[in-house]
């Protein structure tokens, strides 16, 4: 569990995996060779001796103005996935929530990034044979354009998670559509990054002159602040992601806002400077 405190709102890091990647499983550039060349700033948190990307999957448990706010909710337990690592996981991501003072019932709000396998999984627990709401008191927000494109998808990847873990939240009333203008509080706003999904969001926090991003999939590992031109295999629109990312690392380099990137290996949290060209992440 890692801690933040951004002004007057907490950020709370809750772990559900973590371990290494063969990056090709990513990004086809994200060889051992390649990562090798970075590895004067990337090894040994962001990568391993054997040239593999060291990841994690984790929410962001985020606390503004007596609100609390999940941020993605991973792959999520009993839920049936072709993926061997992820398939009917017993995993306590719950009792972690519990532990840290925050029962899933005194949840207000999940944020949603984007509608992928491993960022809505928990939304919704099996009881009874039937999948409902973990989160009973919570809003859901899931972006319109996000919605659109996923609820028509056919391909397996995509429609069962929403199947199971997005469409039984709908069915209960508790999700809301919204846009890139919706702020959850005065502090906490969505910020459109758009690419990897369709209406994939990245969340903005500002306090007391404070600030800080959580990421989202706009960027899965660090390495991508150096290479913001990798093609990642799971973007939805490659060129438009690449287009993203590199707008975002333009956008944050050197302003000291701290980055909270979705998938970064522990601390998950730094800063972006510019530096020979590009761009490198800078652990907080």
């Amino acid at each position: 569990m890692n801690q933040w405190t951004v002004g007057a709102v907490q950020i709370t890091r809750i772990v559900e995996s973590q371990g290494p990647w063969d990056g090709t499983i990513l990004m086809p550039d994200a060889t051992p060779e390649n990562l090798r060349r970075e590895r004067d700033w990337l090894y040994p948190t962001f990568c391993d001796d054997a040239g593999r990307l060291r990841m994690s999957i984790h929410a962001f448990l985020v606390e503004s103005q007596r609100t609390r706010i999940i941020v993605d909710t991973c792959v999520g337990n009993d839920k049936l996935r072709p993926q061997r690592e992820w398939n009917e996981l017993r995993l306590p991501f719950l009792d972690d929530l519990e532990k840290i003072g925050c029962p899933r019932e005194s949840v207000d709000r999940v944020v949603c990034t984007h509608l992928h396998v491993d960022h809505v999984g928990w939304n919704t627990m099996l009881r009874d044979g039937k999948w409902v709401a973990t989160f009973p008191n919570a809003r859901y927000l899931i972006g319109g354009t996000e919605w659109d494109f996923f609820s028509r998808a056919e391909d397996a990847f995509l429609k069962d998670p929403v199947d199971d873990s997005v469409r039984p939240v709908m069915a209960e009333g508790r999700a809301e559509l919204v846009d890139d203008r919706y702020r959850v509080t005065d502090e906490v706003w969505l910020e459109s990054t758009p690419g990897h999904t369709p209406g994939h969001f990245s969340v903005r926090i500002s306090s007391q002159g404070h600030d800080a991003v959580i990421s989202g999939d706009l960027m899965h590992h660090p390495v991508q602040c150096r290479h913001p031109e990798w093609d990642v295999r799971f973007d939805n629109d490659g060129a438009l992601a690449k287009k993203t990312r590199r707008a975002f690392c333009e956008r944050y380099a050197d302003s000291g806002t701290l980055v909270l990137g979705t998938h970064f290996a522990t601390p998950s949290s730094g800063t972006i400077v510019k530096k020979d060209g590009s761009f490198r992440f800078v652990v907080a």
